[in-house]
């Protein structure tokens, strides 16, 4: 099998695909041969992204319950099962004080970085399970495993991925299903752009973050190996 058909015939999902982390798993998982479902609220960016890579644009905000699952619902009647391959890396991010964050804030990040992938697998896990078979990457962070100023409202997202991830863990051992959290370290993407972290010395520069590509990498290798092969988590850093 030559380097860009590892994944042909195989079906993917990928939540936040309009930018950063999703977009790039998404090309990535087109340029290795399958057919992806790129899942985003944004509809220009969206449905020029599946052009681009020959996939199929699903405009989503992860917010809408009843909007995703239509959509999720609409995308197992036209492949007639679940995908095989799902990753949620839609994310949002933020830095502030736990004494200045806002509500608005702390409830965006937990529907977006935590209900959005409840939402999703519970919408597809049952189908799934039903197969037996299936892989599923959550895109947590290292700010789900260590704290850091800042971070309460991101923080208790990640970590909240991290418990969940770990009760999937549990439910799907044994079942053909395997689900890998995927931690990177700071990733360079367009969610920095307002804080412009190389002007701040509290935050890290941006010439020594992982770039997206590295993590769509990391992904790519996780849903290549064998079903034999579980891979509960796996934390990437820059060098």
């Amino acid at each position: 099998m030559s380097q860009g058909d590892e994944l042909a015939g195989r079906t993917a999902l990928v939540t936040g695909a309009s930018r950063g982390i999703g977009r790039s798993v998404a090309e990535s998982l087109a340029r290795a041969g399958a057919h992806v479902w790129c899942l985003a609220r944004s509809t220009e960016a969206v449905r020029g992204l599946a052009t681009q890579i020959g996939g199929e644009p699903l405009v989503v905000d992860l917010a809408d319950d009843a909007a995703v699952w239509d959509g999720l619902d609409t995308l197992c009647d036209q492949l007639g099962h679940a995908p095989d391959i799902v990753v949620n890396a839609a994310g949002v991010f933020g830095i502030e004080s736990f004494a200045a964050e806002t509500l608005n804030a702390f409830d965006q990040n937990l529907t977006v970085n935590l209900r959005g992938p409840f939402v999703v697998l519970r919408t597809l896990l049952p189908r799934m399970l039903e197969r037996g078979d299936g892989v599923i990457v959550n895109i947590g962070s290292v700010a789900g495993r260590q704290a850091f100023p800042g971070n309460a409202a991101y923080s208790a997202s990640k970590y909240g991925l991290r418990g969940l991830h770990e009760v999937l863990l549990e439910e799907t051992c044994g079942t053909g299903v395997r689900a890998t959290l995927l931690e990177p370290a700071a990733t360079d993407t367009s969610l920095w752009d307002e804080l412009d972290p190389d002007q701040n010395p509290g935050l890290p520069d941006r010439a020594g973050m992982l770039r997206a590509e590295d993590v769509a990498q990391s992904v790519l290798f996780v849903v290549t190996r064998p079903p034999s092969v579980r891979i509960p988590a796996l934390q990437i850093e820059h060098s």
